[in-house]
């Protein structure tokens, strides 16, 4: 008994805190009414039951646990029927998930009330599963297949054998991967802001580490799976072997993955690593249809729409809505009623009956739309059937002229450029207080500080770096999708990263960044095959960030930089100014490894003229206006 209540105080502990952030981001099944012709239907069942902590064998022997919420009478009976199974996949402890409320996918009752059963599993590794945590490794990634053939089966006495999935994050890329190894009965998924790319959209985006999430997400799910597990009392040999896997994981995985890192060894580079934990080397195995969730400002803003696209693309049913979403805001779905289709748990719904049920929904398609994006710059919602359409054509703007430090900024422009060369000064204190030290620490900030003025204005942030600017516009320009800043660069130790804002300033001076890019100087290699170009306009490169590609520049060399600038969409409004602002630090977001950091610390150059043409690349919507 004493035991089991240190456990459950435990849990509550760590519930509470996730459940006041669940609390602050006022999340909500019951939301706006969409603008549809479509309804939800009401609740067939009054209560939920719970079973915990079934055990879910796996081929090699090892034992997962997973959470069972069945619908319930009214006495809290569960009801003999079977019914369509939606399962979660999650590394964060399924009794801590259950305890935060919605933000991490934990809260099933309104779908289970209306006749589906909930399955959510403890990864291997983690919460009370055995075996070791290796984030995604092979291994865990079968088992995704396995749990869901596991639902399917006609043993389980709850499952009528039809399939989904549900969940954010971690537990949209489980989706994935499990959809990947087409298990008999699932028929569709609901991701949200799932990642696509470890290497290049999360961990080491342009070359340097993410020291901003990365520590924060391994310590979450290492300290989550080091709490004793809640089958202690009832399985206690269970348990206790539960508990030795994790902390073996803790000490065989998470800090030497960290260490090594930093230290520069092979983790700090792309390779076969990363390969086996991107799912984006299966997404062609993918073939059910999926409903996926996005944010402009997420973890996952560069991965999740390649994801929705390639099964665009194949003919697979999928949508996808894009938010004004930090990674906390879009797990949550709570301002998701704001695209106009209805609240996340009305979406979920519609998705899974008419996927998994089988209910005639004629006006889905024409309901809600393939591509739902907030715009920026304007608060609307625009809606495509592709993410880059025939809409959008490739457009270029040159820098011109020469960006004064602590001065006046370059310029931007369609026209003829004016020769120029801006120094960028090494200022360990760049990115500090903007969006993206909130975007790459998950939200957490703006749940604390979000009324600090340099969240949302740059102008002082862009001081510690180079600026370049249009005049203001005569007419509007429309962004959509991935950009790339070509600059050619030289730096005085051979190295460095090139940090890359895109912002929309306004007639009153105030700068908003609508997205941003980087870029370590010795990762420049370019591999075309796997670069995205639009009308011959490379809008998305490519680099291998393997050790072999690896070389620093040499004394007074000039040298092109792609920066790829993750995908937005924004319109820049008459009055306004298109701008850029490239430093050379973004912190707390990315560091150097320690064998790189000496040659960070130096002076980059920006190089523009005729020989040293820099431009800023992107799909525009419509042709691109003249800008002088």
């Amino acid at each position: 008994m004493h035991a089991r209540t240190t456990v459950h105080r435990l849990l509550m502990i760590v519930g509470l805190a996730l459940g006041m952030i669940a609390a602050s981001l006022t999340f909500s099944t019951t939301a706006a009414t969409a603008a549809t012709t479509w309804k939800p239907r009401a609740a067939e069942y009054p209560k939920t039951v719970t079973e915990r902590d079934v055990a879910i064998p796996m081929s090699d022997g090892t034992i997962l646990r997973g959470d069972v919420v069945r619908p319930a009478d009214a006495n809290g009976k569960a009801i003999a029927k079977r019914f369509p199974v939606l399962v979660t996949i999650t590394a964060y402890n399924k009794t801590v998930v259950s305890s935060a409320g919605g933000f991490l996918g934990g809260d099933s009752s309104y779908l289970v009330k209306r006749g589906y059963v909930q399955l959510t599993v403890d990864a291997r590794g983690t919460g009370s599963s055995e075996g070791i945590w290796r984030a995604f490794d092979a291994r865990e990634n079968k088992d995704g297949g396995e749990i869901m053939t596991w639902a399917h089966s006609s043993a389980r006495p709850w499952s009528n054998g039809i399939t989904g999935m549900t969940g954010p994050s971690y537990m949209g890329i489980s989706q994935l991967w499990a959809a990947a190894a087409q298990p008999p009965g699932l028929k569709a998924i609901f991701p949200q802001v799932p990642g696509a790319d470890v290497y290049r959209d999360v961990v080491a985006s342009g070359g340097q580490l993410d020291v901003g999430f990365i520590p924060l997400w391994l310590g979450l799910v290492t300290s989550t799976g080091l709490i004793p597990p809640t089958v202690l009392a009832t399985s206690p040999d269970s348990a206790i072997k539960e508990l030795l896997d994790h902390l073996t994981g803790a000490g065989t995985f998470t800090v030497p993955l960290l260490l090594s890192a930093f230290l520069g060894g092979e983790p700090a580079y792309d390779g076969a690593f990363y390969k086996e934990r991107s799912v984006i080397n299966v997404i062609d195995k993918v073939k059910v249809p999926a409903f996926f969730v996005s944010g402009e400002y997420d973890l996952f803003q560069r991965g999740t729409p390649l994801l929705f696209e390639n099964l665009n693309k194949r003919g697979i049913p999928a949508k996808m809505i894009v938010g004004p979403w930090d990674h906390l805001q879009a797990s949550s779905g709570a301002d998701i009623a704001k695209a106009g289709y209805g609240s996340l748990g009305e979406l979920q719904l519609r998705w899974f009956d008419h996927y998994l049920k089988g209910r005639s929904d004629s006006t889905l398609n024409s309901d809600i739309a393939n591509l739902t994006y907030y715009e920026q710059g304007t608060g609307a919602w625009a809606k495509s059937t592709k993410w880059i359409g025939p809409s959008l054509t490739g457009a270029k703007l040159k820098l011109s002229g020469t960006s004064a430090l602590l001065g006046a900024p370059g310029g931007l422009t369609s026209g003829t450029a004016t020769a120029g060369t801006s120094s960028i000064l090494p200022i360990p204190a760049a990115g500090l207080c903007t969006r993206s030290a909130n975007q790459w620490t998950a939200g957490v900030p703006n749940l604390l500080l979000a009324q600090l003025p340099c969240f949302s204005d740059n102008q002082l942030n862009d001081k510690a770096g180079a600026v370049f600017s249009t005049k203001p516009l005569t007419k509007a320009v429309t962004v959509q999708g991935p950009i790339n800043a070509h600059l050619y660069a030289s730096s005085a130790g051979g190295d460095g990263m090139l940090s890359v804002a895109l912002e929309d300033e306004a007639p009153d001076g105030t700068v908003k960044r609508l997205t941003g890019g980087w870029q370590v100087i010795s990762h420049r290699a370019l591999d075309t095959s796997k670069s995205r170009y639009l009308d011959g306009v490379l809008i998305q490169p490519f680099h291998p960030f393997t050790k072999a590609a690896q070389k620093r520049l040499a004394p007074n060399e000039v040298a092109p930089i792609d920066v790829e600038i993750f995908p937005t969409r924004a319109k820049i409004l008459p009055g306004h100014k298109l701008r850029i602002a490239v430093q050379a630090f973004d912190v707390p977001h990315l560091l150097p490894t320690l064998p790189d950091l000496l040659g960070t610390l130096t002076v980059l150059k920006i190089h523009n003229s005729a020989t040293y043409p820099s431009t800023i690349n992107f799909p525009s919507v419509g042709t691109l206006p003249t800008i002088p």
